[in-house]
């Protein structure tokens, strides 16, 4: 439950990502389009790593119960 948390602040800071590089490019401020382009891959990137997160979490989950039945 916390990974989609995670996966929806990323996708949050992506979309602002996103609004800051419109702007900027909308308004000739590199600096804003820049910053922008920064939030919209670390959000990409948290919920990249979230899924990932996730993913090891699950097949852990499989491990173990795959062992429990095999005792």
């Amino acid at each position: 439950m916390a990974d989609q948390g995670k996966k929806i602040r990323g996708k949050a800071q992506e979309t602002v990502g996103k609004a800051k590089e419109k702007a900027g490019q909308a308004t000739g401020d590199d600096e804003l389009r820049l910053k922008g382009t920064a939030d919209r891959v670390e959000g990409k990137t948290r919920q990249a790593a979230a899924e990932a997160q996730e993913s090891v979490r699950d097949a852990a989950d499989a491990v173990k119960e795959s062992t429990r039945k095999h005792k």
